[in-house]
């Protein structure tokens, strides 16, 4: 049989003859066996894209055919790792060969040496199929890893027994010989299979007031964050990765540069879960792939990232996946579409961009498990974007816009005034609001929805005013006009701006933003009310209205009910009357 040899090599793609493989079958390529991907067959010809450092590739050197697809190691082990775009721990990585990834290099995702303390939960003799659970493994304190069926097996159960075991060990067999272990791999690009896509009610909970309040996700949803440089995505994306309400975080670092994922690396063992104590990599798990890593593994990142997160999903639990960014993926794509002689479309970005992405975003949903015991579980992807010089027309952002729930568009203008979330409240949508808002009436105010419609209409209001106002100068608006920038001031001030380093304003709860939200609508009503009445706006108590919902920002959880009472009273008596009192 003859061997294949490279016979051309431009970057991160290779060129070797005679070689018939399978699309996106792996393959070992040169002396140093590096890995790479099948991802064109003409006739005797393969073409791999390699994911590691090509330099120092020579004509000739050897290409074997793996025999596999791309896959994902899962089972115990994976929260709190550090892994990079293939699934390599960049932690065990450094331990054994230094800093920097040697060529060829490769470690299992998962600690073979580490033994788990297995309880099986079935009995021999009863028929199991794919996504069955078989036990459980406490992977962290007070987190249940459910050790499952793989989606593609099916059968009696012959044996299986409680002990400590490694993720290598056979923990039980089916009848017919076939092992079953703590750890299962599944192919990167595949969707794992699901029993039913279900529509959810509950929302994406983040802790972020201008969100939750006025763009909310639904659980499952599919969210684009695009903004420019400096404008926030990465300290958003954190905050949510802390504060949002969700058993497992996965974040996904995909061409970003290399100290600012150095930042996320140092900041996130820090990060204290506020309903746990512990820390927030109990439940995370951080894949890095930086802008001066193989372009090729930034390409397969994110799906490593949405398979993991799949596979929780497939335990019954609900899954954050964050991208930071997209773009850099998109970028990837064209980069191997140039190299791959393809056919450019916009920007030089390849024409399969929009179906692609696509393809990915679907994967997000709130859906019902295969397997038993019968269980629901929800991913919910938050891709942040960066398109060049903020231009939201560029083909990313559009070909996000066109699959995405919602859109949190990050605008550098509230950026530069230290206005964080600098979330455009003109140019952000969500669609998934009415779906959402049985749920926040229950949980936050029973008038949520049309609290909202009330402040979403006050800032369009004040947006048309600042127009008028750059043209004409405030003193010559209306009393009410100006009654209406004044209370959306406060608005954008207290509600809508939060601080990520505050111990009490960094994740705001659901009844915290009902309780400043429900202040500020009663203090625009009664205000009004009052000018209607002759009150002159200098006797509005404005700024006792803006003392009480700057306290109920800045209180601990413990005293947000308390506070909230005493900032609508403040609302209510803007006019200098007690609360109650008839004029």
């Amino acid at each position: 049989m003859t061997t294949a040899a490279i016979v051309r090599v431009a970057g991160a793609l290779v060129e070797a003859e005679p070689l018939r493989a399978a699309l996106y079958e792996l393959a070992w390529v040169g002396r140093r066996r590096l890995l790479g991907e099948v991802v064109r067959q003409a006739g005797p010809v393969a073409t791999i894209q390699v994911y590691e450092d090509t330099t120092g590739l020579e004509l000739g050197e050897p290409v074997e055919g793996a025999g596999t697809t791309l896959t994902a190691q899962l089972g115990p082990g994976l929260l709190g790792a550090v892994l990079d775009g293939i699934g390599r721990p960049l932690e065990r990585l450094a331990a054994g060969g230094g800093d920097f990834i040697g060529p060829g290099v490769m470690v299992p995702t998962l600690d073979p040496q580490r033994r788990w303390p297995f309880k099986h939960a079935l009995a021999v003799g009863v028929r199991v199929s794919g996504g069955d659970i078989l036990g459980t493994v406490e992977e962290r304190p007070g987190i249940e890893h459910a050790v499952m069926v793989p989606p593609d097996m099916q059968g009696v159960l012959g044996s299986l027994s409680s002990g400590e075991y490694a993720v290598t060990d056979a923990i039980g067999a089916l009848e017919d010989g076939r092992s079953l272990y703590l750890a299962q791999r599944w192919p990167m690009r595949v969707p794992r299979p699901i029993a039913q896509r279900l529509a959810t009610r509950r929302p994406f909970v983040t802790g972020q007031r201008v969100f939750d309040l006025l763009f909310p996700v639904a659980e499952g949803g599919a969210c684009a964050v695009p903004g420019g440089f400096g404008t926030g995505k990465t300290i958003i994306e954190q905050s949510l990765a802390r504060g949002a309400d969700a058993d497992i975080v996965v974040y996904v670092g995909c061409g970003e540069r290399g100290n600012e994922m150095t930042d996320v690396l140092t900041g996130f063992p820090r990060l204290v879960d506020p309903r746990t104590g512990r820390p927030v990599m109990d439940r995370s798990v951080l894949i890095v792939n930086t802008s001066n890593m193989p372009v090729a593994a930034r390409e397969a990142s994110i799906y490593l990232g949405i398979t993991i997160a799949e596979y929780y999903r497939d335990q019954g639990k609900r899954v954050a996946l964050m991208i930071d960014s997209t773009s850099r993926w998109a970028e990837a794509l064209r980069e191997m579409g140039a190299r791959l002689q393809e056919m450019p479309g916009e920007e030089g970005y390849p024409t399969y961009l929009a179906s692609r992405l696509s393809l990915f975003f679907e994967r997000a949903g709130y859906v019902r498990v295969r397997g038993a015991p019968e269980r629901e579980g929800a991913v919910t992807v938050i891709g942040a974007i960066s398109p060049p010089g903020g231009d939201f027309s560029e083909p990313v952002t559009q070909a996000a816009l066109r699959v995405a729930g919602a859109l949190w568009a990050l605008d550098p203008a509230l950026a530069h005034q230290r206005h964080y979330p600098a979330v455009d409240w003109d140019t952000s949508f969500s669609l998934y609001v009415d779906q959402v808002a049985a749920w926040f009436s229950e949980a936050g105010g029973p008038d949520w929805s049309v609290t909202r419609q009330q402040l979403v209409t006050l800032l369009q209001r004040e947006r048309e005013l600042r127009d008028i106002a750059g043209l004409v100068g405030p003193d010559a608006l209306e009393d009410e006009d100006r009654l209406v920038m004044d209370i959306a001031w406060m608005v954008r001030d207290v509600l809508l701006r939060q601080n990520a380093f505050h111990p009490n304003d960094a994740i705001s709860s659901v009844a915290k933003t009902w309780g400043l939200a429900a202040a500020a609508v009663a203090t625009a009503r009664a205000a009004r009310a009052a000018l209607a009445a002759g009150v002159p706006m200098a006797r509005l108590g404005m700024e006792r209205v803006r003392q009480a919902l700057v306290a109920l920002r800045d209180a601990p959880e413990t005293e947000v009910g308390t506070l909230s009472a005493a900032a609508l009273a403040a609302a209510e008596s803007v006019a200098g009357r007690p609360a109650g009192s008839r004029s």
